[in-house]
């Protein structure tokens, strides 16, 4: 059962919210929250946490930057009605694993959740692609000094939104070396989950806008 906590300012969004959810036995909606300072008490212990960018007394991303650092395993969802490169790169760097419009079908609300649940992707590379502006310099420079040429590979492969077998079949080896490469590559990094590794890979320049996975 995935535990969802719902932050936005606005009652009937929770309530649409709820509707969708209610639908769906993998899914419980575990508490609400009106602001951002709510959204970060009630998160802690959740799963997953669908979060509004514009609430009263905490905004949303500097709620998702909070709770990452007092529940570093929930998952945030940036839930907004603004598209803008700023606003998803800011998500990306206060900790969100997701980005998704009000405006998106439902399903499509649903399967963020199950989808940053699992941890395996970073939910949004096409946003990374067009948004990203690495920093001048080789890729052996700030945090990613220590990697070794394979666990490189694997980032790179991380940045671009591959899963672990995705990873594995592009590098010819198996899901679990990949797996052990990831977590190295996480705890090398101090990076709490892929979509903070992915944004470290986009400004050192492991990747590049415009880069494209090999499927």
């Amino acid at each position: 059962m995935i535990r969802v906590v719902l932050a936005d300012d606005e009652r009937l969004i929770r309530a649409g919210w709820t509707t969708i959810l209610s639908l769906h036995d993998d899914i419980d909606v575990v508490a609400e929250a009106a602001d951002g300072c709510e959204a970060v008490e009630a998160g802690v212990g959740a799963d997953v946490v669908l979060m509004d960018v514009r609430m009263p007394r905490m905004d949303g991303l500097t709620a998702t930057l909070e709770l990452a650092r007092r529940a570093p395993a929930t998952r945030v969802i940036v839930v907004t009605t603004f598209e803008n490169d700023q606003l998803v790169w800011g998500a990306l760097r206060a900790g969100a694993a997701g980005y998704v419009l009000k405006r998106a079908p439902a399903r499509e609300l649903v399967d963020a959740i199950r989808f940053v649940h699992t941890r395996d992707a970073v939910l949004f590379p096409d946003a990374l692609r067009r948004i990203a502006a690495p920093r001048a310099g080789t890729a052996r420079s700030g945090p990613v000094a220590g990697l070794t040429p394979r666990e490189l590979d694997v980032l790179r492969h991380i940045a671009l939104g591959q899963n672990n077998a995705e990873i594995a079949a592009a590098l010819h080896v198996t899901r679990e070396t990949v797996k052990t490469h990831v977590g190295n590559v996480l705890d090398k990094l101090g990076a709490r989950d892929r979509t903070q590794a992915a944004v470290l890979a986009y400004e050192f320049g492991l990747v590049f806008p415009g880069t494209h996975h090999q499927g």
